[in-house]
């Protein structure tokens, strides 16, 4: 067949230059232009196509990753799937340790697409031989011609942005935006994205989402560590327990934190008013931008970025099962969960 343009080899060639996309419904009693840079957009549904294929390709061009090697990561959900797709696409072996706060939706996903999954107890610290950091570790040493990823803790994670997610913000707004939000976990989308755009323009405002629950924060803060700010908390891929190397915390101006309730409640009004199907993730970035216009953020002449990084494919069961809600708590006076809109034909 003659090479056509507008067909592509495979799926890899499809990750980034995603889409940005206005809304205005839910932002129409907000100050400012607000933009949405749809990562769910990727082939894999979210930003971490970015970082598996960057840093697989980067492996393969040292020599360090062969034929029928094996992959190992730790991931909450999105990274692994990345990596199951293209290690498929590209013949490796992929090993997944997952936390258990990981949705069954993400789970099945990655074992559908070939990865072998260990699910591993999120409410454990790092160094637990239980957590999913320590168990991919073990899974690296012990299995010969694997390669471990260690996302938290490898550069090529932001540079991944830096290359591709920073320019092409910058070139879909003709370098005016004044505000970028994005959710903060590993620290790589924030960190690559940021640093490009602080290299165009130091007047950029760079805001970090976190969750209650997590570390984060603090630490930009104040620079402690502090232990007593963990506990369980819900939201997948959003802040963490440890302090990930990758996060350049000197490039982020501020950071604010969202609840697991107001994120889920989010990602379903996004879908409801905007028709974009966001994750609880997604949902997050906007519940700390409608945080933020509250506090008077913003101006009118302001363009702000979020950053929406996964899909609510990957979240069915949880915040867009009513069940789950109401499990949660996550149904009260504040908000509604509507269970009319499926009409069931009896005989």
């Amino acid at each position: 067949m003659k090479k056509n343009k507008n067909v592509v080899n495979n799926l890899l060639e499809l990750v980034g230059r995603t889409p940005m996309v206005k809304i205005d419904n839910l932002t129409k009693n907000f100050t400012g232009t607000f933009l949405v840079k749809l990562e769910s957009a990727n082939p894999g549904h979210s930003s971490k196509d970015r970082i598996a294929l960057h840093i697989i390709e980067s492996a393969e061009k040292k020599g360090i990753l062969k034929p029928g090697d094996t992959i190992i990561e730790t991931t909450s959900g999105n990274t692994g799937f990345s990596l199951a797709m293209v290690s498929l696409i590209k013949g490796y072996q992929c090993i997944l340790a997952v936390s258990s706060k990981s949705s069954n939706d993400k789970i099945d996903m990655l074992k559908a697409m070939g990865a072998k999954v260990y699910v591993c107890p999120a409410n454990v610290s790092a160094d637990d031989p239980r957590s999913y950091y320590e168990v991919a570790k073990r899974l690296h040493k012990e299995i010969k011609g694997s390669i471990y990823i260690n996302q938290y803790f490898n550069d090529l994670n932001a540079e991944a942005h830096y290359l591709s997610t920073g320019p092409e913000i910058w070139e879909q707004t003709n370098g005016q935006l004044t505000h970028l939000v994005i959710c903060s976990g590993t620290g790589g989308t924030i960190s690559g994205t940021a640093k490009y755009l602080k290299e165009k323009n130091p007047n950029v405002k760079i805001i970090g989402v976190d969750a209650y629950g997590s570390v984060l924060k603090k630490f930009h803060e104040t620079g402690e560590f502090d232990e007593n700010e963990i506990y369980p908390y819900r939201i997948e891929g959003l802040g963490k327990n440890l302090i990930p190397s990758v996060t350049n915390f000197d490039i982020i101006d501020k950071f604010i934190k969202v609840s697991d309730e107001d994120s889920a409640h989010s990602a379903r009004k996004i879908v409801k008013f905007e028709g974009i199907f966001a994750g609880y993730t997604s949902g997050a970035a906007f519940q700390a931008v409608k945080q933020l216009s509250e506090d008077g953020e913003f101006k009118e002449s302001d363009i702000v970025v979020i950053v929406f990084p996964d899909h609510g494919s990957r979240y069915l069961s949880k915040i867009y099962s009513d069940k789950w809600m109401e499990d949660q708590g996550f149904s009260d006076s504040k908000h509604e969960i509507n269970n009319n809109n499926i009409q069931y034909i009896r005989k």
